[in-house]
C-alpha cells in the first residue's frame, strides 16, 4: 500500500486538515530522514518523519500504513511519537508565554475584564 506523506500526517492527526499538511510539506516543514519532501512522497514503515510546528520539531516513526483518519487513541498503532523531551518542554514554555502575554496590559480588555472593571467602579 502506498500512502502519501501529507495524507499520512493528516490520518495520524498531526495536522487538522490535509491541505494544511500539504502546505507544510511544500513549505519545507516536513522531512524524512533529514531531507525535505514533497506532499506526493510515499512513505514506508520504518521512516522517521520530522515536522516543524512553530518552535517545536516533532518526530514520528512510521509503524504501519493507513488509508483513513483514525481516532486519537488508535494513532499509537500506526506511529510512534519519538519527539525529544527538550522539544516537548519548548511546547509547554510556548503555551505559558502566550498565556502570560495576554496580561501585559496591552490592547482592549476582554468582556470579562470589562465586567470586572465596571464592578470595581461601582
Amino acid at each position: 500500500m502506498n500512502v502519501r506523506i501529507d495524507k499520512y500526517l493528516w490520518c495520524i492527526r498531526v495536522f487538522k486538515s490535509r491541505s494544511i499538511a500539504t502546505d507544510a510539506c511544500e513549505g519545507g516543514k516536513v522531512k524524512i530522514d533529514g531531507a525535505s519532501v514533497k506532499p506526493s512522497r510515499h512513505i514506508k514503515p520504518g521512516d522517521v518523519i520530522t515536522v516543524q510546528q512553530g518552535y517545536v520539531k516533532r518526530a514520528f516513526k512510521v509503524i504501519e500504513m493507513l488509508e483513513k483518519r483514525v481516532g486519537a487513541p488508535l494513532v499509537k498503532n500506526y506511529a510512534i511519537d519519538i519527539t525529544p523531551q527538550e522539544e516537548l518542554d519548548k511546547l509547554q514554555t510556548e503555551r505559558f508565554v502566550s498565556y502570560q502575554s495576554k496580561f501585559k496590559g496591552v490592547g482592549r480588555p476582554t468582556k470579562k475584564d470589562r465586567r470586572l472593571i465596571d464592578k470595581m467602579k461601582s
